[in-house]
């Protein structure tokens, strides 16, 4: 199935088959929670401390939202996705920073400290690029690139759709550009009889979040079962239930997993519960309907897309790996795709340097 198909809903189908601490790992486990670590030697000699990390809250006008800074420079903004937080970015935060850039992540409307309202029409598409735009306000901020992951991929994309004059180019990770059509992302499922499999449905119920709430059992097991690190006929399926994302992880903490980060994630949200994530799977239907005046509009903005090549929800989107030609007939100004081996659903973590490298590629070239 190619990306281009996308166009056609008729013609969509999916897949259901198919002992050293280096310095930088130090530095992202300190970062989760926004302390600096000061300069330090090695044996080379002194080693300079990465740009300061500044944490706050910011007034959007209507609610308040978490903000993590670090670095001065033309602006780059991190969306997350379910179920994270800002700390999800810290790897690339620093090497932004490093790198003469000022990074931006905030926690998403509903999640850790942010603004979150119970009732899930709070939650489109609409309502967020608003938070993102008063966060950019707030800090002074004329213009970004915005750079999502999961449901932050989504939202960054409805974003720069919305608002090109804000967002001037974008990063998506995990998530292909897909355009609103005649029909509704959810109807082309059902008319494919994926109704009664389809993940997305399940999480969208009412009362969904009750399944997730404890958060040390499910935060590992969605950690794990949506890597890399499952055998490829076990990992997770969007398209097939009895490989979920809340069975039992059989370890703790990933390898590839700082075990401060899955700390940090935990205890965010047994705070919050999980009611604020699962009201964006509750608001999509309604995003469909508010962007008719943009049904079949292309994004315009230089982008990159970054997947990994075990992640489920890329292979749902696309089940044969997608060519530069497929991907630009929906995007016709993406500059590269870069595929991952051996990595999953948590990109920006399973695989930091890969990420970091592609996206201060991707800034250096605009």
């Amino acid at each position: 199935m190619s990306i281009r198909s996308l166009r056609n809903a008729d013609a969509l189908t999916f897949n259901r088959a198919d002992g050293v601490i280096s310095r930088r790992r130090l530095l992202q486990t300190s970062l989760v929670f926004g302390i600096v670590l000061a300069p330090f030697s090695t044996l080379a000699g002194e080693v300079d401390a990465p740009p300061p990390v500044r944490e706050h809250m910011v007034d959007a006008g209507y609610g308040q939202f978490h903000v993590i800074e670090q670095g001065k420079g033309p602006a780059v903004l991190f969306v997350h996705g379910f179920p994270d937080t800002a700390a999800t970015w810290s790897s690339q935060m620093e090497a932004v920073a490093e790198a003469g850039y000022r990074a931006v992540a905030l926690d998403m409307r509903g999640y850790g400290q942010s603004y979150a309202p119970e009732a899930a029409d709070q939650y489109t598409a609409l309502h967020l690029t608003g938070d993102l735009v008063s966060v950019l306000d707030a800090l002074s901020i004329e213009t970004a690139v915005i750079v999502g992951h999961d449901w932050g991929a989504y939202q960054s994309q409805m974003a720069a759709l919305l608002r090109p004059d804000r967002f001037t180019a974008l990063v998506s990770l995990a998530i292909p550009i897909y355009p609103r059509g005649d029909i509704s992302f959810d109807d082309i499922i059902r008319n494919q009889g994926l109704q009664d499999v389809y993940y997305g449905f399940a999480m969208a119920a009412e009362g969904s979040e009750t399944k997730f709430s404890d958060a040390a059992q499910s935060i590992p097991s969605i950690l794990y079962w949506l890597s890399g690190s499952p055998e490829v006929s076990e990992g997770w399926d969007p398209l097939n239930p009895e490989l979920h994302m809340l069975r039992p992880s059989p370890v703790e903490v990933p390898e590839w997993a700082d075990p401060e980060y899955v700390r940090h994630n935990i205890e965010a949200f047994t705070q919050t519960g999980f009611r604020g994530g699962m009201n964006y799977y509750r608001a999509f239907p309604k995003t469909f309907e508010l962007m008719v005046a943009y049904k079949n509009v292309t994004l315009r903005q230089p982008s990159l897309y970054i997947w990994g090549a075990e992640d489920g929800l890329s292979r749902m989107y696309h089940p044969d790996p997608p060519t530069l030609e497929e991907l630009r007939a929906l995007q016709p100004n993406l500059v590269d795709q870069v595929r991952l081996e051996n990595v999953g659903h948590w990109i920006q973590i399973e695989a930091p340097d890969e990420v970091n490298k592609a996206l201060i590629d991707f800034l250096a070239g605009l």
